[in-house]
């Protein structure tokens, strides 16, 4: 990998890290979660900016998916509850990955492979959907269609194309799956002291491995 990806993949482990970190903290120490959030996100985008793509367009879907959860980074950690306005910047942002996955293979790339996604995302919608508010729940089930759609179509592209990046592309899309799950859980079911750690950690290796599905390479080399 060369040394500039090296350096801004570490770069978004240690943001990604003082992040997680300031959620733990006091109050007067919480400004630090304002900082290093959206910062590990633009960090990934520099990444993905600095990859070879082995399609342009791809990137750019990429790009806008991640400028988009930027946004909803931002919404999520606002002190007011933007809880609806996050929800819809990651639905976008979702739309955009399944953009970006439907580039070069068909749409549906390979329907068998969404019925795991449609399954775990409807375990987790019968599983919170008492703690839902009635004024929330179509939103949800909406987010939840976006977001299994989203890991179906990347691993049925992968199943399609092979390949490193395209195996990266799915892993991270699952991984944003098992992010999500846990913060429906904590939000809506009962909350764990664990979660802002297992939570933003699958989050951004899902972001992470989704960047380096941009190469044209089986890794940046």
């Amino acid at each position: 990998m060369p040394l500039v990806q090296t350096v801004l993949v570490a770069s978004v482990a240690f943001a990604a890290a003082l992040a997680i970190r300031a959620h733990y903290l006091g109050a007067a120490q919480r400004w630090q979660a304002y900082v290093f959030k959206p910062l590990a996100t633009l960090l990934v985008m520099a990444l993905a900016f600095s990859i070879p793509a082995a399609t342009p367009a791809y990137r750019w879907a990429v790009l806008a998916g991640l400028a988009l959860s930027t946004a909803g980074d931002v919404f999520l950690m606002l002190p007011r509850d933007r809880f609806v306005a996050g929800l819809l910047s990651f639905l976008l942002a979702h739309l955009c990955y399944i953009f970006a996955f439907s580039i070069c293979v068909p749409f549906p790339a390979a329907p068998l492979l969404w019925l795991p996604c449609f399954a775990a995302g409807g375990g987790v919608v019968l599983l919170v959907w008492g703690g839902v508010k009635p004024a929330l729940r179509g939103a949800v089930i909406a987010y939840v269609v976006v977001i299994a759609a989203m890991a179906g179509q990347a691993t049925g592209r992968w199943q399609a194309l092979g390949g490193e990046p395209a195996l990266a592309a799915a892993l991270g899309a699952v991984l944003f799956v098992v992010s999500d799950s846990l913060l429906a859980i904590n939000r809506f079911r009962h909350s764990f002291r664990a979660e802002r750690v297992l939570t933003l950690g699958t989050y951004w290796m899902a972001q992470l491995l989704i960047a380096l599905s941009i190469s044209a390479s089986p890794f940046p080399s």
